[in-house]
């Protein structure tokens, strides 16, 4: 394995399999740490409301705040804010977004799986859900339509989102204009670790939601976890923002160093991974990847991100997949001549952007698949949000005289040989009475 230092992001050829866990790590994080910073907050809010979601903004944000939530009047000045283009753009968006999950609804399918024994499951939409969108070096108003777009879709009455304000104590209008257009009315003032449990345990004037989601630093994500230990559901784990990107000779270089800088200029703690069938690109992925980055407005953001961040070399394609299966990517993008072939060997992954002209920025903001999806590794196990995220699948079944004779005597003999009697007999006394 070779390493060339000059480079911000380390190279690595064709290293041997027994290197791959240390490669494949992720910028640490010490979570037990910031759990123990987050837990207090978490009390505190849960004990004492509005009072403590206010000290903590203050202490936390710099922000004094006379009311958390956002008033009729800010939500309807917003759209005078917005410009039209932008207007335009959340509006297309919005549709594409719409289309593909429309295609989630799952239609009830009734089973027959013994004469007389019927079977089915229907979608049911969560009640009340909490959202929560990151603002602080961002206004992340896409994020507001991948959540908002599929609650709506689903069904879900009462939905609550809770965003940073800024110094001023104000919400962007961008966020606060894409929420109206959703319908959404409950919008809180607030961020970090308070504001995920102002959503958990409710404040005065509004309950607790039943589910939370929605991406944010490690502080949220602490957050996150420790609510779902207390019974509230979320999303998903979700850190900081990764993107692997497969390339071959076919590449565009100017494309791959694009690709990789719009995930490095998330956050510092972000980490982008290239892997190279090839080194011949090399050279130029370089200087497209430091002319770019000179031009960026959040230079230094992305620079410390490529800090995190590496370049593999792999010869052969199914090595390569298979690195990048056991990295298990948030975004995986494919920009590699063979493209169905490296597809079908997707195995972890977030979401796949296929071909040399679809940037990972599409999903992100309008071509209608979700951006909220599993990082750090998670993507082994678990999918992005969908519409399924907002419902609750329940599953129903009724059975005729016919059907309890022609499975009763199964029922009654499982029961028996788990040795669980009563079981065995509300089968029976129903048999007996026909």
């Amino acid at each position: 394995m070779s390493t060339e230092e000059e480079l911000s992001m380390q190279v690595y050829r064709n290293p041997a399999p027994e290197l791959w866990p240390e490669l494949l790590t992720r910028p640490v994080q010490d979570y037990t740490s910031i759990l123990e910073k987050v837990a207090p907050v978490m009390k505190a809010i849960k004990e004492e409301g509005i009072v403590a979601l206010k000290r903590f903004t203050e202490q936390f944000d710099g922000v004094k705040l006379n009311d958390v939530w956002v008033s009729e009047k800010e939500l309807d000045a917003s759209e005078s804010l917005v410009p039209e283009a932008l207007k335009r753009a959340i509006a297309q968006a919005r549709i594409n977004i719409e289309k593909f999950h429309l295609t989630q609804r799952e239609e009830v399918k009734k089973t027959e799986t013994m004469p007389g024994v019927w079977c089915w499951r229907r979608s049911v939409p969560i009640d009340r859900v909490g959202l929560y969108i990151p603002g602080g070096s961002a206004p992340l108003f896409s994020t507001l339509l991948m959540l908002g777009v599929p609650a709506n879709i689903a069904g879900c009455e009462h939905m609550v989102l809770a965003t940073p304000p800024n110094k001023q104590g104000e919400i962007h209008p961008a966020i606060l204009y894409t929420a109206k257009s959703l319908g959404i009315k409950k919008i809180l003032k607030a961020g970090g670790a308070q504001a995920i449990a102002a959503l958990a345990f409710g404040l005065e004037g509004c309950a607790p939601v039943y589910k939370i989601y929605g991406p944010g630093n490690q502080y949220v994500t602490a957050a996150k976890q420790w609510v779902q230990a207390q019974g509230i559901a979320i999303d998903m784990p979700a850190g900081p923002s990764e993107v692997a990107v497969l390339a071959d000779e076919s590449a565009n270089p100017a494309f791959i160093a694009a690709d990789l800088l719009s995930q490095a200029e998330h956050g510092p703690d972000s980490q982008v991974m290239l892997v190279l069938l090839s080194d011949a690109l090399l050279p130029s992925i370089e200087l497209e990847i430091e002319k770019q980055l000179n031009d960026l407005p959040r230079k230094e953001t992305a620079a410390k991100a490529l800090g995190n961040s590496r370049i593999v070399v792999m010869s052969e394609l199914s090595k390569a997949m298979s690195f990048l299966n056991a990295y298990a990517p948030e975004h995986l993008i494919l920009q590699v001549k063979e493209l169905e072939k490296a597809a079908a060997m997707v195995a972890n992954a977030g979401s796949v952007f296929m071909g040399h002209y679809t940037p990972e920025s599409a999903g992100d903001y309008a071509s209608g698949t979700n951006h909220t999806l599993p990082t750090n590794g998670y993507a082994r196990a678990y999918s992005g949000v969908s519409l399924d995220s907002f419902c609750k699948k329940i599953t129903f079944q009724t059975i005729t005289p016919e059907g309890l004779r022609s499975i009763g005597t199964t029922i009654e003999t499982m029961a028996e040989a788990e040795e669980l009697h009563a079981h065995k007999n509300a089968v029976s006394i129903r048999m007996k009475s026909l």
